[in-house]
């Protein structure tokens, strides 16, 4: 009778020594179709990238990315305009405020100053009264009057997208010193 446990006993090691085997054979399969099915995932991306197929997140401006320094302002003198407005009875008084990104872009913008204050003056004088009382006509103030400040430095001018066939090349953002309007005062009369 000693001979049938001991029979019985060296048939039991090699089951579980074979579940420990499908385990492992499953973990490691598991472990392979990850890595195959992230490696797919990222060339995938990667190549869309290349392709130009997958938009790119919009790039920060320089001041608010994550600013080394702070940022630098630079005031311009309080301004009186005509407005557009019929009969040419309403004016506005508009203090502006440049947010430079750095002191050394401070001095080039003061070079610049009396061209960019003469592209100012020319902007309000175009809007009337209605348009600067609206939240939505000083928000456009702003955006024309970095334009204008970004004109001297080579921009301000809106490249027209070619719908050739062509390949998309990806747009070059460039920064300029101008990140930023601010209004020190407004009023309009």
């Amino acid at each position: 009778m000693s001979a049938k446990p001991e029979a019985a006993d060296a048939a039991k090691p090699p089951a579980k020594s074979k579940k420990m085997l499908i385990i492992i054979l499953a973990a490691v399969l598991v472990l392979v179709l990850g890595g195959g099915g992230a490696f797919f995932f990222i060339s995938k991306k990667h190549a869309a990238a290349e392709d130009g197929e997958e938009a790119a997140p919009p790039p920060k401006a320089a001041a608010h990315a994550a600013p080394k320094t702070p940022p630098v302002y630079l005031p311009m003198d309080s301004m009186v305009v005509n407005l557009a407005d019929p009969g040419g009875e309403r004016v506005a008084q508009i203090g502006i405020t440049l947010e430079v990104i750095d002191a050394k872009a401070s001095d080039s913008v003061k070079a610049y100053l009396p061209t960019i204050r003469s592209s100012v003056l020319m902007l309000i004088s175009q809007r009337t009264a209605d348009e600067l009382l609206k939240a939505e006509g000083k928000e456009k103030l702003v955006e024309d009057i970095l334009k204008a400040a970004s004109v001297p430095f080579g921009g301000g001018e809106e490249e027209e997208e070619s719908t050739s066939k062509k390949k998309k090349k990806k747009a070059v953002q460039v920064e300029y010193p101008v990140t930023g309007v601010l209004f020190s005062s407004f009023i309009v009369q």
